[in-house]
């Protein structure tokens, strides 16, 4: 027994030194290293693949609101505790004043970002959020829209019986800045026929954010685990998303997290912590070699677990989230202000700045900005 252990920790370090080595590794070598519980080597790799990646000495954050605009799905998530079916009492669609406000307040605590997502509401048509888009750039031409997941566009593509490509173009031309990773949970179609019903399915997903990459359009990639994927499966996603990395080059920035159950139909799977999270996190930065980004999930994981995160693979802290509404639903609640992100990014050694969605920085520096040393 002792001398195989010996000889995976003697593989995964061949693995792992491969990745700090800056050479791409297989599905097999990621599934390796999931499979194993050495945390801190996988975190150490993934450390110094991130300061290769990211030498100077600041760690980024930026200010956004996440906007729900109607809560009315088409679809059915096991998953999700946040959604209501069509006709629902408990159903809404925000009228445009109330989302005016929010904007509004996030603008004024320094926000140039709304997240805006909801559930594929089959009574609003693409018109309606032509509409929408052309009303807040009129009002707010500063503020980027990163808005509507790749599963809404998609269902806007089939009620609208409209070419995906046509649907993009009219989004982006009435304002649509960029565009989030949501609704990706796993790209595996096994995993999401188990766990949805109704909404896009993988090749689906990958190609909206296909076609937006391709009309120059960027956006984030996101995966939700520790629900019904296998180890493997976690694996395939990545490389999913690797190979169109590979093609378009449009990702800005994979996110994780790991599923909360309370309040779901799937409320029995045991919840996954901080050392799942970790090591997945951990995992996506060595394996996505073409991604330049990697955000912390603190939202899920909280302040110290989130702050951990940057010593794992992550470069950037992730939004203030000023509002969130979906993960809360679930019952997993965590409230950050301004000072306690840029004071989690000083207490391990860098300098906090903020960015826009393009990565740009758009602070004034209070202190040098210059190299980090690799240790």
């Amino acid at each position: 027994m002792l001398r195989r252990e010996s000889m995976l920790v003697a593989s995964i370090s061949k693995v792992l030194d491969k990745a700090v080595a800056g050479e791409r590794l297989t599905f097999d070598e990621g599934v390796s290293l999931l499979e194993s519980h050495d945390l801190t080597a996988i975190g150490r790799a993934a450390d110094l693949v991130t300061r290769r990646l990211h030498p100077e000495n600041y760690r980024t954050y930026n200010i956004d609101r996440n906007v729900n605009y109607t809560n009315v799905c088409s679809a059915v998530c096991d998953f999700c505790a946040f959604f209501r079916k069509p006709k629902d009492p408990e159903g809404y669609v925000l009228d445009k004043e109330t989302i005016y406000q929010k904007i509004e307040e996030t603008v004024a605590l320094g926000g140039d970002q709304i997240l805006m997502q909801g559930g594929m509401n089959p009574a609003l048509p693409l018109e309606w959020y032509e509409d929408l888009l052309r009303s807040l750039k009129d009002r707010f031409p500063q503020v980027n829209l990163h808005a509507f997941s790749p599963p809404e566009i998609w269902a806007l593509h089939k009620l609208s019986k409209l070419p995906l490509r046509t649907i993009l173009e009219r989004l982006k031309a009435a304002g649509l800045g960029s565009l989030p990773g949501g609704g990706g949970e796993i790209l595996v179609d096994r995993v999401r026929k188990e766990i949805t019903r109704g909404k896009a399915m993988t090749d689906e997903w990958l190609e909206v954010c296909r076609q937006w990459h391709l009309l120059g359009g960027i956006g984030s990639a996101t995966m939700m685990f520790g629900h019904v994927e296998t180890l493997a499966e976690r694996i395939e996603h990545l490389e999913r998303l690797r190979q169109l990395q590979d093609e378009t080059h449009g990702f800005t920035a994979f996110i994780c997290w790991t599923f909360q159950p309370e309040n779901t139909d799937l409320a029995g799977v045991p919840k996954r912590g901080a050392f799942e999270y970790l090591k997945t996190q951990a995992v996506a930065r060595l394996y996505l070699d073409n991604f330049p980004n990697i955000q912390s999930s603190w939202v899920t994981q909280g302040l110290k677990v989130g702050q951990l995160a940057l010593l794992y693979g992550a470069n950037d802290m992730g939004s203030l989230m000023i509002e969130e509404n979906v993960v809360a639903s679930a019952g997993t609640v965590h409230h950050l202000t301004l000072s306690d992100i840029q004071d989690s990014i000083r207490e391990i050694g860098f300098v906090p700045r903020r960015r826009n969605v393009f990565y740009e920085l758009i602070d004034t520096p209070t202190e040098e900005v210059g190299a980090v040393a690799v240790g």
